[in-house]
């Protein structure tokens, strides 16, 4: 059944990227939060978490550990006074490009059996059934 195939080969992708983010010092958490940041700018933590589908937990676990390693900067929010806005740093932006080619590894090593044709059907068809499950 198809649904048995995506669950296995869910967790296989999920080891994969985890022991190859683990390899760059990193966590899948971190790449979803660089990445946002990278894609619409400077955000508060709250929206982070609702653009990454991240809990508020997770969000302030992970921005401290990105803060900590200078990849993000946490500040008071100038047009909120009890928010933080979280901005991506120079380094963080290196971190996203090496965890970038850490995922094209994961993607040619979990697609090496496609042709390039089969991998853009397999996503195309793949972004048409989740799409058709993503809340409106």
């Amino acid at each position: 059944m198809s649904s048995w195939l995506i669950t296995q080969l869910a967790v296989h992708t999920r080891r994969l990227v985890s022991d190859g983010f683990a390899a760059a010092g990193a966590r899948g958490y971190h790449y979803r939060i660089l990445a946002a940041l990278h894609e619409f700018g400077p955000m508060s933590q709250a929206e982070l978490g609702r653009r990454c589908r991240v809990d508020r937990s997770d969000v302030v676990t992970a921005v401290n550990a990105l803060t900590e390693q200078g990849f993000v900067v946490r500040a008071p929010d100038p047009d909120h006074g009890r928010r933080n806005k979280v901005t991506l740093t120079p380094d963080g932006t290196r971190q996203l490009r090496a965890m970038d080619r850490v995922l094209d590894q994961v993607q040619n090593e979990l697609l090496a059996p496609l042709s390039k044709e089969d991998r853009q059907t397999l996503t195309r068809l793949l972004g048409r059934v989740l799409a058709h499950h993503e809340p409106r």
